[in-house]
């Protein structure tokens, strides 16, 4: 990823017609802050760098939200449902693993692996005695930057509001939005 110079940042804010007071305030930074990066005279925070790109960006209507990318219908388990059931479901839907949801809040995953893992006879156990850690979860206004660097390290991605799963996101999500 590159990040943008000072120029680029200034030559972006014109060609949009924004003024640095305007861009400021989508980006909830001071104007003062704006002048004095586009001078090259302070060297921001990647934070701060990150909420003008941002602002820049929403500008453009170029931003890709979770709510974008996330599929509604999700998928799951409880913690109580037997094992057997898990697996059953994940065969059925040809998926590899499930999140485990408890009254919609994300409190787990479980995997084929994680029953390979837990030996044999456990499909009368329930799936709490088997799960792994949840899924991350994102708001729904997450970029998809950030849904995307979650995807690195995580099989999916968990859209939830207030506490409340809304939607799931896969890498097949990210590229089927892509293509």
């Amino acid at each position: 990823m590159e990040l943008p110079t000072p120029q680029d940042l200034r030559e972006q804010r014109t060609t949009l017609e924004l003024t640095q007071s305007e861009l400021a305030d989508a980006a909830e930074v001071s104007q003062p802050l704006i002048a004095r990066i586009e001078g090259g005279d302070v060297d921001p925070r990647l934070s701060t760098l990150r909420r003008i790109v941002n602002a820049l960006q929403e500008a453009e209507g170029e931003v890709v939200r979770a709510s974008d990318l996330m599929n509604e219908t999700v998928i799951s388990v409880a913690p109580d449902d037997a094992v057997r059931e898990a697996v059953d479901l994940m065969e059925e839907e040809a998926y590899s693993q499930l999140p485990v949801l408890q009254n919609g809040v994300p409190v787990g995953s479980i995997s084929q692996g994680d029953v390979v893992h837990a030996g044999e006879n456990v499909g009368d156990h329930p799936v709490s005695e088997v799960m792994s850690e949840s899924f991350p979860t994102v708001a729904p206004g997450a970029t998809v930057d950030e849904v995307r660097n979650l995807l690195d390290h995580y099989k999916a991605v968990m859209v939830t509001d207030g506490g409340e799963t809304v939607g799931i996101i896969t890498e097949a999500d990210i590229a089927a939005h892509l293509s």
